[in-house]
């Protein structure tokens, strides 16, 4: 079980960590994996995760290569697993911002496209 990992490219788990373009502020919908951008859409929809260990995983990728604790995709997913981990409300304004940001990254052409 032992794996080679280049300096630039660490991970914990099967997601790679692209260590050169950590908290760069500038995220492309094409440089996101699969298994991220399937749980980013998802915390978009109607029918969100319920598992907040998968939502978390997602939040730490968002924070790692978008804007850090700023990023709304990391707000987001935080607030989706605050809310899952104590069933309170969420922020719909959090909500909104969130949806907006994924607009800005290439997400989808428009908010109404990701519910």
């Amino acid at each position: 079980m032992s794996q080679q990992q280049s300096t630039n490219d660490v991970s914990i788990d099967e997601i790679p960590v692209d260590v050169a373009n950590t908290q760069s502020g500038e995220v492309d919908s094409g440089e996101v994996p699969e298994e991220i951008r399937s749980v980013t859409r998802e915390l978009a929809g109607e029918q969100p995760p319920t598992n907040p260990l998968v939502v978390l995983k997602a939040a730490r990728w968002w924070y790692i290569h978008g804007k850090g604790g700023t990023d709304p995709a990391f707000q987001w997913a935080t607030e989706w697993a605050r809310h899952l981990a104590t069933d309170t409300p969420s922020d719909v304004e959090q909500f909104d911002e969130f949806l907006e940001y994924l607009v800005a990254v290439g997400f989808a052409d428009e908010k109404a496209v990701l519910r």
